[in-house]
């Protein structure tokens, strides 16, 4: 007579029981020893996404979530994983992404021995960049911490958070939970809004810099009725990793620099600086920023606390995105305002040989699909890419808000994956596509309708830059001569093709865009230095 099976409800069981609830239909992973009890019989209804990789896994997840606005949730295995995803979970804190992660660890019997593969201090390891860190203290309260896990990564300002369960607290008993709801809207104090319209009101020239929270909160056609009954010019926080305003708006302006003395600059004719989803303001290089030295009344709007307290002038509001601009265009009065104007768009490149990158950004901005989505990782390109490659606002762009390669293109599988219907566009550089290159593969297996386009200068692009602007000379371990992405795209399984000419630009792109499945473009691009600042000095 065979043994009953237990009918008792485990840890494992209420797990699933809340990521059906919670709407989390995949789960990114890269599987080791200390996982294997959670994945065992694994339920038909969820999509176990298999990364190569740790930091790619990490960066599907994060890219998942953004295309689905749903918390992304990722299995790692022990410390060792987890140390190798780290980077893409300090991307992910960047870019305010919903992640909930977790990780295996050893049997807790063993883990007074430092037992192999044992991870100490385990909820120490990924702070401070998690909302929320923590190793249940028993097996029996796993269920209610990866509850908390998500709802504090999903609250304003999103962010990921972090589980750390032992192996085999998977297989006890657990009563189900019930997944609860939890408002996540926060409306501004209306007397602060009040001096934000008064501002408004009187100004001869405002400005609003638009940041990533805009596109986050799906406020782009809000945003775009604010400004246009403020008549008011639109610039581009710098560093923002979304398109939070259509670039072809009349009243686009462009893109503000992160250094100081150029952004001061930019903004320098405009009496009144509202910044709205974006902190005031993110900064790459030493200057002395005189947009701070009183000329300009700035005001900010953030769903960020930690970003209204270093603003270091002016007045902040912390609400979240929708609410805030809602009241805005309620408030507004109508303006006599001149309609300013925008920026003038640049004319055509030229083809030649070897090919402009500016060449290839325009006809790949010509090539691509109306409702494609580009996800970029290539710093040294971004002003040409700002001046040619045009994005429509909501959800057409994305980047990394770290600054730390190796999170684009696994975040372009996981966009792909959570818009199956939409041509995923990957561009990105030769250095920066080698760190998570792993990531094609999964791609290439799921026939994702994703196509990367590799823009080889044969070296780290905006290192070759900063070593100009900071005039030093002879740096070491800047060339990447020999790297061959058409082998590396067709080892993984993907269609590929090379680009020497710009005669045969036009054709590869193309055939890339309407391949079914994934395919790779790498095209071989002029190896002159772009400047991203101003030379010292």
């Amino acid at each position: 007579m065979s043994p009953r099976k237990s009918t008792t409800a485990t840890v494992k069981d209420a797990t699933f029981g809340l990521l059906r609830a919670f709407g989390i239909k995949r789960v990114f992973g890269n599987p080791g020893s200390t996982e294997l009890p959670f994945l065992s019989d694994w339920p038909d209804d969820i999509d176990y996404v298999l990364g190569l990789q740790e930091a790619a896994v990490v960066g599907m997840a994060d890219g998942y979530a953004q295309a689905t606005r749903n918390a992304g949730f990722v299995n790692l295995h022990s410390a060792a994983g987890l140390g190798n995803a780290l980077g893409n979970v300090y991307t992910a804190h960047r870019n305010q992404t919903p992640l909930v992660i977790t990780a295996g660890q050893q049997a807790r019997s063993i883990l007074p021995l430092q037992a192999f593969l044992y991870a100490e201090r385990a909820a120490e390891f990924p702070r401070p960049y998690v909302k929320y860190s923590v190793e249940p203290a028993r097996p029996e309260d796993v269920p209610a911490a990866i509850a908390r896990a998500y709802y504090v990564a999903m609250q304003p300002p999103c962010g990921p958070t972090f589980v750390s369960i032992p192996v085999d607290d998977w297989t006890r008993p657990a009563p189900p939970l019930e997944a609860r709801r939890i408002s996540r809207e926060l409306g501004p104090d209306p007397t602060a809004m009040q001096a934000l319209v008064g501002a408004l009101a009187t100004s001869k020239r405002p400005a609003l810099v638009v940041g990533p929270g805009i596109d986050r909160a799906n406020a782009v056609e809000l945003m775009v009725r604010v400004a246009e009954k403020a008549r008011a010019a639109v610039w581009v926080s710098p560093f923002s990793a979304r398109c939070s305003f259509p670039e072809r708006h009349p009243q686009f302006a462009g893109f503000l620099h992160a250094s100081p003395g150029q952004l001061s600059d930019a903004l320098r004719g405009h009496d009144l600086v509202v910044v709205i989803g974006a902190p005031v303001f993110t900064f790459h290089v030493e200057g002395h920023a005189a947009i701070f030295d009183g000329a300009t009344a700035i005001f900010q709007i953030t769903d960020d606390p930690t970003a209204a307290a270093v603003t270091p002038s002016g007045a902040s509001i912390v609400a979240t995105i929708k609410p805030a601009l809602e009241m805005l265009i309620e408030l507004l009065p109508e303006t006599r305002r001149a309609m300013p104007a925008g920026r003038v768009p640049p004319p055509a490149p030229a083809s030649a040989d070897p090919l402009p990158v500016e060449f290839l950004l325009h006809a790949l901005s010509q090539a691509m699909p109306a409702d494609a989505v580009l996800v970029e990782e290539a710093p040294s390109h971004r002003p040409a890419m700002q001046k040619f490659m045009p994005m429509r606002g909501q959800d057409s762009f994305y980047t990394m808000a770290s600054g730390g390669l190796g999170w684009s293109l696994p975040a372009a599988v996981g966009i792909a994956l959570g818009r199956p219907a939409t041509r995923v566009v990957c561009l990105i550089g030769d250095g920066s596509a080698m760190y998570s290159i792993q990531a094609l593969w999964t791609a290439a297996r799921r026939k994702l309708p994703l196509t990367v386009v590799v823009i080889n200068n044969s070296g780290y692009g905006a290192m070759r830059s900063f070593s100009e602007v900071m005039q030093v000379r002879n740096v070491p371990g800047l060339e990447l001569p020999g790297i061959d992405f058409v082998k590396l795209a067709q080892g993984m399984g993907c269609d590929a093709a090379q680009v020497t000419k710009s005669s045969e630009l036009a054709g590869a792109l193309k055939h890339g865009l309407e391949q079914d499945g994934t395919s790779l473009i790498e095209v071989m691009v002029d190896t002159a230095v772009p400047l991203l600042y101003a030379r010292k000095g």
